[in-house]
């Protein structure tokens, strides 16, 4: 049965191993963003063995080209994006301690292999919904790239950002099971 729960970055082997297909979290913490540019980049720096923008180990990164803040506010809408675009980059990213990935729609197997392999989960948000997950966001500080606009990589502070566990790194796939075995009765 689905269980809620809180869980803090950056994400342990023992948070990810707790989470199960159909779990509703609450994220706090830091999460990084970056949609498929900053990827590509990014594996560009680990194929080369250079130094990355950030440190991965631990973290989550969220699939989200976030619009610009209107004044006042730490962000503008921030909901999340197609996740199959990230499926060449991931595992990459897995491999040098990526924890967790938050986006919409389905990974592919190569991505579903590495999360079982490494211990590492993904989590979908949301989509439509990008003003209110918005409302999480307490923080937002330009990392990397920023030629990439809204893509740029981006270091977000959530308190209790909302996501249900798509993937588990048992190999629990809501995709393939459906969403009815998850409801509550």
């Amino acid at each position: 049965m689905p269980q809620k729960k809180s869980i803090k970055t950056p994400l342990t082997d023992a948070t990810v191993e707790s989470l199960k297909t159909g779990d509703e979290v609450l994220i706090t913490g830091e999460i990084y963003t970056a949609r498929d540019a900053a990827h590509k980049r990014l594996v560009e720096l680990i194929d080369k063995g250079e130094k990355l923008p950030f440190d991965p180990s631990g973290q989550i990164i969220y699939f989200v080209g976030p619009t610009p803040a209107k004044p006042g506010k730490v962000i503008g809408s921030a909901g999340p994006t197609t996740s199959y675009r990230m499926n060449g980059y991931s595992p990459r990213l897995i491999e040098v301690g990526l924890k967790g990935m938050i986006g919409k729609g389905e990974m592919g197997p190569e991505v579903i292999a590495k999360m079982k392999e490494r211990k590492a989960v993904y989590f979908a948000a949301v989509g439509g919904a990008a003003a209110l997950i918005a409302k999480s966001i307490t923080g937002n500080e330009l990392v990397a790239y920023e030629d990439l606009g809204a893509e740029a990589i981006r270091r977000l502070t959530v308190k209790d950002f909302p996501a249900i566990v798509a993937l588990d790194c048992h190999g629990g796939n809501i995709f393939k099971e459906g969403v009815a075995k998850y409801e509550k009765k």
